[in-house]
């Protein structure tokens, strides 16, 4: 088990996944000569050439089609979004090619490849490039959706995704790539898609969160356990398959529940999670599932303003301790 970085996880798992598999190949911009923009890639140009680290233009439509027209073919391409903000330029390439593929004919291709990049809130990097990108995604049937919160996490579910034989939207965040923990060193580590992680265990309330607020909602729970208020922690990790079982078996233990979202809130995660949460345990409940979400605005520049717009602390305490108290 070695300690290192969630960039460091990453960059684990493709190295690992690309000498396992011939057929997996990288393509994206400023990935091979400069190392990638949060130096996810480093190295592997020098380690792997550029026909399997292939740099391109700034164009994102571009490279994502021929990415898709490679994964039709038999190739495992894992496609590097700068940020995940400019999938949106992709989203023709992502939506009506990748994700439908498969049905449309009728099983005779699979389109295995991952999209991957860093998105959500990250450090004054203002409204077009903080956003939470993940909800223009679950809503995709064929897709599949994951949001690593953890440096292990981020090397078992890259290696999941590049070897799934579906489209998989990787989403990552540029506020974790720093971030150090323990990761198993066994090349063969993965960690299935579609398994939620309970991260503390708890008996009065079930808080759902994940990336930046699930660690967050950590600090919350520590400060809480003070004033004798339990909180179990659960971290989806894959948004889309989302794992019911584990996120309802919590509530239906705590019969409490709050989802902590970085994004804008409205048709966001959290909805998603309070309606499964209501349809599956609405008798379980000794409370109404209560969201706490970034504010509905464009994500501002300056720093307090930005601040003010993401899921405070204390507002994360006050939502609980109400919940808790009804």
């Amino acid at each position: 088990m070695a300690v290192m970085t969630y960039r460091e996880a990453l960059n684990l798992a493709l190295r690992e996944e690309m000498h396992r598999d011939p057929r997996v190949f990288l393509i994206g911009e400023e990935i091979g000569l400069y190392d990638g923009a949060y130096k996810v890639t480093q190295g592997l140009l020098k380690e792997f050439g550029e026909r399997r680290v292939v740099d391109t233009p700034i164009c994102e439509s571009g490279f994502t089609g021929v990415a898709v027209g490679a994964a039709m073919l038999g190739l495992r391409p894992v496609v590097e979004m700068m940020t995940f903000n400019f999938s949106i330029l992709a989203l023709d390439q992502i939506v009506n090619s990748a994700a439908k593929l498969y049905y449309m004919s009728g099983g005779q291709y699979s389109v295995p490849m991952v999209i991957r990049g860093p998105g959500g809130p990250a450090h004054q990097l203002a409204a077009q490039h903080s956003q939470s990108m993940e909800v223009y995604f679950y809503h995709v049937p064929g897709l599949k959706v994951v949001r690593p919160s953890t440096p292990r996490d981020a090397k078992g579910l890259l290696k999941s995704a590049i070897r799934d034989d579906n489209p998989v939207i990787f989403i990552e965040a540029e506020t974790l790539y720093g971030i150090k923990g323990e990761v198993p060193d066994d090349p063969e580590f993965t960690i299935p898609l579609g398994k939620a992680e309970i991260r503390r265990e708890g008996t009065d309330v079930t808080v759902f969160a994940y990336m930046g607020m699930m660690y967050r909602a950590l600090e919350v729970a520590e400060e809480l356990a003070k004033e004798g208020i339990s909180c179990e922690v659960v971290d989806p990790r894959t948004l889309r398959p989302m794992d019911i079982e584990t996120m309802i078996g919590s509530v239906r233990k705590t019969h409490r529940a709050v989802v902590v979202e970085a994004g804008a809130g409205f048709a966001g995660m959290g909805s998603e999670i309070a309606a499964f949460v209501t349809e599956n345990a609405f008798d379980d409940l000794d409370a109404p599932v209560e969201r706490i979400t970034g504010a509905n605005a464009p994500m501002p520049y300056a720093k307090n303003l930005e601040q003010a717009k993401t899921p405070s602390k204390e507002k994360i305490i006050a939502t609980i301790r109400r919940v808790c108290s009804a």
